[in-house]
């Protein structure tokens, strides 16, 4: 049952459902110690009970703790009161990636502006020893100051990339990873958007990011999805098969080193 307006947990009281977000229901909150507009993420009854599901839930605070910066969301808090578990978070406001994309591709100067402020929180976490896994423009919100990474439910972590490595092209060696939710072979995340090692249920590690990347920029770009299908089976098989189409046949003005980029991805 959603949390009703006024309802307290800790110093936080609830205001107003904003929407959900993979196992989670958010709710616009207030810090009464600070004053201060949160964003507040709670982990549903249904899936409170389940164990894999609370250490997700978990996990994604855990993941977001690490990470400090200006195009990753910040968090505040986590806790639990009379079974309610939840996380808090930074408020943003705003649209998602995802909706403003429903509306058309975006100006190229949006595109380079929100793509680069995306790879650099990305390279963040990945120097940080976070992998997203589940990369989308669902999952980016675009504030007035800018794109920002959300909805760390699916991340993993691993060894921290050093800060030798060349950026966000670096993939992460050695890796320490944290008792795994998911055996190989699951498959995680949001097909459009997957790495083919993703879609064929093995590890994902940076590299898996950055190929999702690539799937955003080509949709900021063009207003279309890089890989589609009338099902997920076909998606699947258009994501380990095909080469989506160059980003200058639907965006002219597209630069050549953006399609570069993403190609290398």
């Amino acid at each position: 049952m959603p949390l009703s307006s006024g309802t307290k947990l800790g110093p936080y009281e609830i205001v107003a459902p904003v929407g959900a977000s993979g196992m989670g229901e958010v709710y616009r909150g207030i810090d009464r110690r600070l004053d201060r507009t949160v964003a507040i993420k709670i982990l549903p009854s249904q899936f409170a009970e389940k164990p894999a599901a609370l250490e997700r839930f978990q996990r994604e605070a855990r993941a977001i703790s690490q990470l400090s910066h200006a195009n990753i969301c910040q968090l505040y808090d986590l806790g639990e009161q009379d079974g309610i578990h939840f996380i808090v978070m930074e408020f943003l406001e705003g649209e998602t990636l995802g909706a403003r994309l429903a509306k058309g591709r975006l100006p190229m100067e949006l595109v380079l502006r929100y793509g680069a402020e995306v790879a650099e929180g990305l390279e963040q976490a990945h120097r940080m020893g976070v992998v997203h896994r589940d990369l989308k423009p669902g999952n980016i919100m675009i504030t007035r100051t800018g794109a920002k990474l959300l909805d760390f439910g699916l991340a993993k972590t691993a060894q921290p990339v050093m800060p030798q490595s060349s950026g966000l092209s670096a993939t992460m060696t050695s890796p320490n990873y944290s008792q795994p939710l998911t055996a190989e072979g699951t498959v995680m995340g949001t097909y459009q958007y997957m790495s083919p090692e993703q879609i064929e249920g093995r590890e994902a590690d940076a590299r898996s990011d950055i190929f999702s990347f690539g799937a955003v920029l080509y949709e900021m770009a063009t207003g279309r999805r890089a890989f589609e299908g009338k099902s997920q089976v076909t998606v699947a098989s258009a994501i380990l098969r095909k080469i989506p189409e160059p980003v200058s046949m639907h965006q002219p003005l597209a630069p050549p080193s953006l399609q570069h980029v993403i190609q290398e991805r």
